[in-house]
């Protein structure tokens, strides 16, 4: 009967990507541009048909692509409905050093190559007037999945509607992303690290409903907070009940125009629990092994906290996050648990990363010159699940990387990682070669 059940939600899970996949591909002929705002629907216009994006004075890059000029929402099939596909590639391949100890901790690691993550949507709005946006979309090896099981690579990511309220409010309804913690908050590709490190903490998407509010003439200002429940969820194999999240966000310093800004938010997330829970996480590397884990352990829910800033001078940026759960578990004396990372940035050539004032996010970075924009990472990272009688490990990391945006699309990447796992009374040293291809549609 279980079997029976597992089957039956495979098959829904499927069978609504695959509905994504199909409308998305039936979408055709735009590309997307970046645009520095996330939706195509102006929060602040809220009974506007979104505009397509100022054109620029076409670049020549030395990278072939797609031009940028392609972008912009149509009205697909009248003006009524409009419609904007979207497409995110991303290859890896990664290489793996690992001591004695290492190797004793979590295993021997495989290097490997992959298809890090091949993301189909589509988005835009629909009505006369008063006009809604959608979001539907799918995702081959997704956040979320698996990777222990074959069946898990394709998820349905995005299904989601929402509704503007006055000129400053939205409200999304359906399967959506929980607002808490940078890293999740805005999309993997626009970082400047090429993975997250505090996974243990949050989850990709879950299914509930968000209101967001942006505040001043300028924006400068965003709160979000809602709820969410896993139950709710095609093809659902959990239970845990209903998370409560929220967000607060704003500009303190704001000269985007020149790309010098301060960001800074703080972040709250409540995380359901149906009598254990367990956190886990990998080190930087989507193929690795999780290494740090709790294990199941009794607990009835957990507090998360969240605090952020970003800080942008130029070509310059300065990127740091810090996460604690407090976990209720009176049976393992209600652990604390954080993680967290500080990323310095350089563009070489200059660019900054334009600010998404409807998230309160820095997007990815834009060449303005034809031989694109090379940049220069460095990130320390520390995540510690240790915490009386909960032994789940530490790590800290530290990477070197190099990321060249060829184009508005295509960037090229490489990090040079080392971590340090503190787990089952050894001291293991992991070395990582993460390459990368990235192309956004």
């Amino acid at each position: 009967m279980r079997q029976a059940i597992r089957n039956r939600d495979r098959v829904a899970k499927r069978i609504g990507t695959a509905a994504a996949v199909v409308v998305t591909l039936a979408g055709g002929g735009a590309a997307l541009a970046q645009e520095t705002e996330s939706s195509s629907e102006p929060i602040m216009t809220a009974t506007a048909v979104a505009a397509p994006p100022a054109a620029a004075a076409p670049i020549d890059y030395i990278v072939p692509d797609l031009s940028p000029s392609r972008g912009a929402p149509r009205p697909w099939p009248s003006a009524g409905f409009v419609l904007r596909p979207s497409a995110a590639i991303l290859g890896d391949w990664t290489s793996f050093s690992q001591d004695d100890d290492s190797v004793a901790q979590v295993g021997e690691q495989k290097d490997s190559s992959e298809w890090r993550s091949f993301r189909l949507q589509v988005l835009g709005s629909f009505g006369g007037t008063y006009r809604i946006n959608y979001q539907l979309g799918g995702e081959y090896k997704g956040f979320d999945r698996d990777p222990d099981d074959p069946d898990d690579d394709w998820q349905l990511t995005d299904m989601s509607v929402t509704f503007p309220v006055g000129e400053s409010t939205r409200v999304a309804v359906g399967k959506i992303k929980e607002t808490f913690s940078y890293e999740m908050v805005g999309d993997a590709a626009n970082l400047p690290h090429s993975e997250r490190v505090l996974s243990p903490f949050f989850v990709s998407r879950n299914t509930g409903a968000r209101v967001t509010h942006v505040f001043g003439p300028a924006k400068r200002v965003n709160v979000s907070y809602g709820f969410a429940n896993d139950t709710w969820d095609i093809g659902t194999t959990t239970q845990r009940g209903t998370d409560y999240f929220g967000r607060v966000s704003g500009l303190a310093w704001d000269d985007t125009t020149n790309g010098h800004y301060l960001h800074l938010g703080a972040s709250w997330r409540y995380a359901a629990a149906d009598g254990k829970t367990r956190y886990k996480g990998r080190p930087g590397s989507n193929v690795s092994s999780n290494y740090v884990d709790t294990g199941d352990f009794p607990s009835d829910g957990a507090n998360h906290y969240g605090l952020e800033g970003l800080v942008s001078w130029g070509g310059l940026s300065l990127l740091g996050e810090y996460t604690m759960a407090d976990v209720d578990s009176p049976a393992k004396g209600d652990p604390r648990l954080s993680g967290w990372y500080l990323t310095g940035s350089w563009v070489i050539t200059g660019e900054a990363r334009p600010y998404d004032r409807k998230v309160g996010y820095a997007r990815r970075v834009i060449p303005t010159s034809r031989w694109g924009a090379p940049e220069l990472i460095i990130r320390y990272s520390d995540v510690d699940l240790d915490d009386g009688p909960v032994q789940g490990g530490r790590f800290t990391r530290i990477d070197l990387g190099v990321n060249w945006w060829a184009t508005t699309r295509w960037k090229f990447g490489i990090d040079l990682g080392r971590t340090e796992l503190d787990r089952m009374g050894k001291t293991g040293t992991t070395d990582t070669v993460l390459t990368r291809i990235q192309w956004v549609y």
